[in-house]
């Protein structure tokens, strides 16, 4: 098997590492360790992203170089990926010479396919910073829905692209100043001559999620390509373009090549060929990003590698973003969690064991439920996996496992087969699957032990040989489980394997039984987690200017003394008695679902009706029309959660066809839209 090149997102320099990065990078770090234990030879590369305008103004700000700075930065970075348990095989710097080294190749590359070219740009300038500012460094109104507090690019509410010059009281993020129109030089790369190369690697299969190539066959090459603007004028922290003094490489230009230039680091530092590990096809290489840099790393990055003879990924891996209890995560709330925080309060491995377990191979988001965490940890990991080793291996303590292994009724074979479906969905980023199976026989051994009960067979005299059995049987499984975890807890294998005096470094290991060998002394090897330990890691999390900040609760939200109920005395029931009454086989019939509003406008001609665009998660889309008009203004609609029946039979009107129904309550003078609770998405049946 080929050896496997395995990179995740730079993370930028310009901050700390918090909760939502550790998911990307404990899904890649759990990848490799699984890929490493199956005997393969991967290696894992990551670096700092350094450059741009927000690091040289905060070193302006603080007095210090750039270097300086991302120089701390990248020793913060490490320290707290070192206590995550995320093992890089090399951590370097696009601040480096080896990554300036492979701009400048693939630079000639693009230069002698003749796909650079120079124009004027108007562009958003910083008055105040003296800078042009990139599309991520202004904030406004969408000038699509109205929404507040957009990026210069696109809309995470109703999911619109736009020019940041068309953003609706635009300001910069790294001054606040409200931001002038100005026109400078920019040199940018054409893609649309790699158009056909792009519609056959991407929709390839098993190149990236479905979702995502259907994403980018949709959205982007279903219309001609635009060129890209890959340079900045001085002032500008990052590399001067050799052709073209006084501007520098776009940060998204030299980004993606820092997964080069590490592994360049890494190659020179272990006597590697280079060539082998990024120009040649004895090397697989697998992306892992976030669903927001998609269209970086699957339209610009493979036109780069390809037109300078680099080697393309076979896979990108895509995730989705982390909320912390239904919501995006909140400095006031103290849910925007720091690693470095989160390290002071709990262990790593009850966040590793948490995201294994929820992180499937689909580009879905990830909710971190604080209740279910202490929960999901307890009762599973705690309870279920090291209990096992806990109430058994001080039985053997003295006299150690049994010199053959005893009959289990096929406990173990069948976890050792088992083994191979783990390994499938580990290969596959499907963790979540992987945990699902690991649990299942968990509790297959605990009902083994549970029924033989090796404490009291060893109050009776002359059983010796028969507990002994037992906690073989016993201990042996637990390794089988713990083997499996190992690309999540590495740390429960190390301490594991000192229990038993044997590795847990091979995931063949989990095939043949461990026996004649001795037990050590047991030592904790984890202890439950508590809601108080949660709460003070909320605490320590909230900012000072939390006060400050304003506070939005929609109604689900609001505590009841806030509420203004309506008074429940029985008149709507009156006003509309109930329906005949209905078996359980109708009502399976309606399929309700989970709809977020995409897009919403009012019905020429129609006084009552607006036509909704509600979307039931991936590409599923349906066009409903609602008689809500004179209750709800559309812009307010976009990005709203609402329940449909999703499997109403079309029903053709005179202004188009409706594909289902919004659920609502109340009459002709009042209608109130039904919405979930916090935590639903779209997809999800009503039962």
């Amino acid at each position: 098997m080929k050896p496997l090149l395995v990179t995740s997102a730079l993370p930028y320099a310009n901050g700390h590492i918090h909760l939502g990065h550790v998911l990307e990078y404990t899904l890649t770090d759990i990848y490799a360790r699984y890929q490493r234990m199956s005997g393969r030879r991967c290696i894992f590369i990551c670096a700092d992203d350094t450059h741009g305008a927000p690091i040289m103004m905060r070193a302006r700000k603080e007095g210090r170089s750039e270097v300086d700075l991302i120089t701390e930065m990248a020793e913060a970075h490490l320290r707290d990926f070192d206590k995550l348990q995320i093992r890089f095989d090399h951590y370097g710097s696009t601040n480096s010479e080896a990554t300036r080294w492979v701009c400048h190749r693939i630079w000639e590359g693009l230069r002698s396919r003749n796909m650079i070219s120079n124009r004027e740009v108007t562009q958003l300038f910083d008055p105040q910073a003296g800078v042009f500012l990139a599309d991520r460094f202004v904030k406004g109104t969408c000038p699509k829905c109205s929404s507040p507090d957009q990026y210069g690019d696109s809309c995470d509410k109703c999911g619109s692209t736009y020019a940041a010059t068309d953003l609706i009281d635009p300001k910069s993020t790294l001054s606040g100043a409200r931001p002038e129109i100005r026109s400078a030089p920019h040199i940018f790369v054409a893609v649309e001559g790699e158009h056909a190369f792009l519609e056959q690697w991407t929709q390839a299969e098993g190149r990236m999620p479905k979702e995502i190539a259907n994403y980018l066959a949709g959205h982007f090459l279903s219309e001609p390509l635009r060129d890209w603007d890959v340079s900045r004028p001085a002032p500008y922290f990052g590399f001067e373009i050799p052709d073209a003094p006084g501007n520098y490489w776009y940060v998204w230009y030299d980004a993606p090549i820092g997964y080069v230039g590490s592994t360049k680091e890494w190659c020179e530092k272990n006597g590697e060929s280079f060539d082998k590990w990024w120009r040649s096809d004895e090397v697989e290489i697998v992306h892992v990003i976030g669903k927001d840099i998609v269209y970086f790393h699957t339209l610009f990055w493979p036109v780069m590698l390809k037109s300078s003879g680099y080697s393309l990924p076979s896979r990108v891996q895509v995730h989705g973003f982390l909320t912390v209890n239904g919501e995006k995560m909140s400095k006031s709330k103290g849910t925007f969690i720091m690693a470095s925080t989160y390290l002071e309060h709990l262990d790593p491995a009850y966040l590793r064991y948490y995201y294994a377990s929820k992180l499937g191979s689909r580009v879905e988001d990830l909710d971190l439920n604080l209740e279910e965490f202490v929960q999901k940890v307890n009762s599973e990991l705690v309870n279920k996996v090291v209990n096992l080793a806990s109430r058994t291996s001080r039985f053997v303590a003295k006299t150690g496992l049994s010199a053959s292994y005893p009959d289990d009724g096929g406990l173990f074979e069948g976890a050792a087969k088992a083994g191979d479906e783990i390994a499938e969905a580990y290969a596959s980023f499907d963790s979540a699957r992987a945990i699902r199976g690991i649990i299942a026989l968990a509790d297959r051994a605990n009902e083994y032990v549970d029924r033989m009960a090796p404490w009291a067979l060893a109050k009776q005299p002359g059983k010796e040989a028969e507990v002994q059995a037992v906690c073989t049987v016993a201990l042996n499984l637990y390794r089988q489980i713990v083997l499996y975890l190992a690309p999540v807890l590495p740390k429960l294998a190390e301490e594991s394997g000192k229990l038993l005096n044997a590795p847990m470094d091979q995931w063949s290991l989990a095939k043949t039984p461990l026996v004649g060998t001795p037990v050590s002394t047991y030592q904790h090897l984890m202890k439950r987690v508590e809601m108080e330990a949660v709460q003070r890691m909320i605490d320590a999390s909230k900012t000072a200017d939390a006060a400050a900040e304003p506070k939005t609760t929609t109604a689900a939200e609001a505590p009841a003394a806030e509420k203004s109920l309506p008074v429940d005395d029985g008149e709507a029931l009156a006003k509309e008695p109930l329906a005949a009454e209905c078996s359980i086989d109708d009502f399976k019939k309606v399929d309700l679902r989970i709809a977020r509003i995409v897009e919403a406008e009012g019905v020429p001609g129609a006084k009552k009706l607006l036509k909704l665009t509600v979307s039931l998660g991936g590409d599923a889309k349906r066009t409903v029309f609602a008689g809500i008009k004179a209750h709800y203004d559309p812009k307010d609609l976009v990005g709203r959660l609402v329940v449909v029946c999703a499997n109403l039979a079309p029903r053709q009107m005179k202004f188009g066809t409706s594909e289902g129904m919004v659920l609502a309550a109340g009459g002709e003078d009042t209608v109130f839209l039904l919405s979930p609770d916090t935590g639903a998405k779209p997809g999800m049946r009503i039962h």
